[in-house]
């Protein structure tokens, strides 16, 4: 990697960073009903499942089958298996922290989370974190434009996640959980810029990221109490999508 696009990557997970420290401080999203702007980037984050994460699963099941020697079909299976068990890792952790609440409001403890659930909540969405950062500098797909793209959808998506885990764990995410999952991309990167893991393992953990994201969009777009805006989430995917293609087909 050149030092101007160390200088960028840097910054890019600087701003990551940022986002799970700050992202208290914008109020105007804390409503209900939901905020347009995170009903917006639910948007960009559906169409960025669909028109880089899945593309991406695919050309990791290349390398899959190349570096493995197994065939094209169980290659397949393979990754959108791992997909599929991120989504379920995801949200057997969801429903942990839902668990936890109602057992703490029960014993009269507060509407908060049990200290092991907590460490491991905050550990899963650090090991998130550090792969986020990794792929700053290790993507399948090179080039100044699908890296802002990449930066873009990851950034509404943290702003989305953070809002969400906020909700789940205010004290606690203030106090600590913040840090460590802004630490977290940090050393993701930094261990992007020392090491490359082998093509199979990225994709394993690729494909367990992709998971991890349609979860979190599901989670945070779709219940019934969100309130959540059609238009605003339309608006997003559809400007996201045009972005892409034209990154694509005219660049």
């Amino acid at each position: 990697m050149s030092t101007a696009e160390t200088l960028v990557t840097g910054a890019m997970v600087l701003v990551f960073a940022a986002i799970h420290l700050f992202t208290k401080r914008l109020r105007f999203l804390d409503s209900t009903p939901r905020s347009k702007w995170l009903s917006f980037a639910g948007g960009v984050a559906v169409s960025y499942v669909f028109l880089h994460v899945l593309p991406e699963i695919g050309a990791h099941q290349r390398t899959f089958a190349a570096e493995m020697g197994v065939p094209a079909l169980v290659a397949e299976s393979t990754v959108y298996s791992l997909a599929l068990a991120g989504l379920a890792v995801f949200y057997g952790l969801e429903r942990a922290v839902k668990v936890s609440r109602a057992r703490s409001r029960a014993k009269g403890a507060g509407d908060r989370l049990e200290r092991r659930v907590l460490y491991l909540h905050l550990a899963t969405y650090g090991a998130f974190n550090m792969l986020v950062g990794y792929l700053l500098v290790h993507r399948e797909e090179g080039g100044a434009g699908a890296l802002a793209l990449y930066f873009v959808a990851l950034a509404l998506h943290f702003v989305t996640a953070d809002f969400g885990m906020r909700n789940d764990h205010s004290a606690a995410y203030d106090r600590i959980g913040r840090w460590v999952i802004a630490a977290a991309v940090i050393a993701g990167w930094g261990l992007g810029l020392a090491t490359q893991l082998s093509g199979v393992l990225i994709g394993c953990l690729f494909a367990l990221l992709a998971g991890s994201i349609v979860l979190t969009v599901l989670k945070e777009e779709l219940p019934e109490e969100r309130e959540s805006y059609f238009r605003p989430f339309a608006l997003g995917l559809v400007i996201y999508a045009g972005l892409v293609l034209a990154e694509r087909h005219l660049v």
